[in-house]
């Protein structure tokens, strides 16, 4: 079941992205996200009543002042992993990213999986990112005419820069 993060789910999010990453950068990272009131959309896969999985969705910005979604993180427990769990999550949150009114979203990821939900080379759209993600940075437009072709650099919320080098 996908369902969107309640209060007292914190703590089991925490624990899956930790167990995701190399480090817990990324765990702490959504902790900072939320408590900054940035974390717009934020949705967890449950299975048998545990927390198996969680998608954040926050706000990023265009040099041209549009805002969109931006895709991060993402992370299912291993064991529930290679269980079609990730991708519902992407899928679901995307649809709650336009019934919240983004228009668009990017992600910093690999462009084969995320390619299978409409996630394009960001680059083609004249969009860039402050971590040089080359072609593993894409966009996808989740409203037609709302993606900002040529709007330059993509900004994520300021909390993302706990996880630079």
């Amino acid at each position: 079941m996908i369902r969107s993060e309640q209060p007292g789910d914190a703590a089991a999010i925490h624990v899956v992205h930790a167990a995701s990453f190399p480090t817990p950068a990324e765990a702490r990272l959504v902790d900072v996200l939320r408590a900054a009131g940035r974390l717009r959309v934020s949705l967890v896969a449950e299975v048998d009543g545990a927390i198996a999985g969680h998608i954040a969705f926050s706000p990023v910005t265009a040099t041209s002042g549009t805002a969109g979604a931006g895709l991060a993180p993402l992370a299912v427990a291993e064991a529930y992993r290679r269980r079609g769990i990730a991708a519902e999550l992407v899928r679901t949150g995307l649809d709650a990213c336009r019934a919240a009114g983004f228009g668009w979203a990017v992600v910093l990821g690999d462009p084969r999986y995320y390619g299978r939900f409409g996630f394009s080379a960001a680059a083609h759209f004249g969009l860039s990112d402050e971590y040089r993600g080359g072609p593993a940075f894409q966009a996808i437009e989740l409203t037609p005419g709302a993606l900002p072709v040529g709007a330059g650099l993509v900004r994520y919320a300021a909390e993302f820069a706990m996880l630079s080098p």
